[in-house]
């Protein structure tokens, strides 16, 4: 078994990078061009809204952002993504397209109004047509950079939602503070406040009312993204069609949303989040955790292969594929040896569920060309982890009911109620 473990100067496979794809040269690139983005939209904003309005509206939009982000991350406990993705894809969210997408939609609508010389018109097209379309497709970017340039974390659907869910957070903060710092400008001018006020209905409305608009949109995108990451090398076609479909339906349903007042009548938005919003909210959240319930299947039907070779205790593929076992092996772990311990016992479950979803890909046919030295490098991983995490795996296997345990034998000196 010792065998397949690699050398010390093996311990970590990296294959060879020109200048351009190293790491820090790329992280650096992406960390400026955020950072100036994100110069530009506060700018941008600020100077709409006042400082004031600019402000209240950030307090305001602050609010749900870490309840979505902790749904989100909640369905990728699984095989969580890396946080440096998230934030990258929230940031871009945030900066990015909130930029792209505040100057191509003043641009185009007041390009249409010029052109049409109707104003009202203008701004009803720019909000039905042209606000779908700049705004899906600059958060679709940053689905598109992850899929391409951090492949080995973009595995299935649960990670196109994520990215997805993360990318339009950032999108709609943004978009909320402009849009409450602008109510909020608007009940100062007029002398409004309480609950009469604008900026009440814009925060009841975009807040409480409908904060998983936005991802509810672009999680459509991750869809299609997710299970084109599914697809092996000869299926092209769906590789390339699914995102297309899937960013189709994101602007589609972006724009019902924002024409539901426009084309319905005055009860038009009500309407559409009753009859549609909701359902489709419910339906893309049973999907979600469905698809995260198909991971921990993959998980118990992958990791066997290794128990059998000797690479995992004969209990932990069913421990594994157990969140509620992978919680009580930390626990105890952490109780007994501390939260190194824990720690330890969290990474070895991380290593273990990638190397399910690699030999999966694999049995599909859709694995990478360095299939064996990812395999070769997550078994290292795990032997190294494997003294500390697999006693907690058993004891959590058992605990949990994952394995049968027969009842504690007890001696009751000769007494036997059966006999007279």
């Amino acid at each position: 078994m010792w065998a397949a473990v690699p050398e010390r100067a093996r311990w970590r496979y990296r294959p060879h990078r020109s200048f351009w794809r190293h790491p820090a040269v790329r992280a650096g690139a992406v960390i400026i061009l955020l950072a100036i983005c994100g110069l530009l939209i506060l700018s941008l904003v600020r100077e709409q809204t006042g400082t004031q309005g600019f402000l209240v509206g950030l307090g305001l939009a602050t609010l749900p952002v870490p309840l979505l982000m902790a749904a989100f991350r909640w369905l990728d406990r699984v095989e969580p993504g890396p946080w440096r993705n998230l934030i990258f894809a929230f940031a871009w969210g945030a900066c990015a397209a909130a930029l792209v997408a505040i100057t191509a939609n003043s641009f185009a609508t007041q390009w249409i109004a010029t052109a049409t010389a109707d104003p009202t018109g203008a701004e009803s097209l720019g909000a039905t047509v042209v606000a779908p379309i700049v705004e899906e497709s600059a958060k679709a970017a940053a689905i598109l950079l992850i899929f391409l340039f951090r492949r080995k974390s973009f595995t299935g659907l649960v990670d196109g939602v994520v990215v997805a869910g993360f990318t339009a957070t950032g999108f709609a903060f943004t978009e909320n503070i402009l849009y409450l710092g602008n109510a909020f400008g608007e009940d100062q001018q007029i002398g409004n406040s309480g609950l009469a006020s604008v900026t009440a209905a814009t925060f009841f409305v975009r807040v409480v009312m409908s904060p998983f608009a936005h991802p509810l949109f672009t999680v459509l995108t991750g869809i299609g993204f997710g299970v084109a990451a599914l697809a092996t090398r000869r299926q092209r076609v769906r590789r390339w069609l699914l995102p297309v479909l899937g960013l189709t339906l994101a602007m589609g349903t972006h724009a019902l949303w924002n024409g539901s007042s426009s084309l319905f009548g005055p009860y038009g938005f009500y309407a559409v989040y009753a009859a549609f919003m909701v359902p489709a909210f419910a339906l893309l959240t049973w999907l979600a955790i469905w698809s995260r319930q198909r991971e921990l299947r993959t998980v118990s039907a992958e990791l066997p292969a290794y128990a059998a070779a000797g690479w995992l205790g004969e209990t932990e593929p069913l421990a594994l594929s157990s969140m509620r076992a992978r919680s009580t092996a930390r626990d105890v772990a952490g109780r007994t040896y501390g939260p190194a311990a824990a720690r330890t016992v969290r990474e070895y479950q991380a290593f273990a569920t990638a190397l399910a979803f690699l030999r999966h890909r694999a049995g599909r046919g859709a694995a990478d060309p360095d299939f064996a030295e990812r395999e070769q490098e997550l078994l290292h991983h795990m032997w190294q982890r494997r003294e500390m995490a697999s006693p907690a795996l058993a004891y959590a296997a058992r605990a949990t009911g994952r394995v049968w345990t027969p009842p504690p034998y007890i001696d009751y000196g000769g007494y036997n109620p059966y006999r007279s």
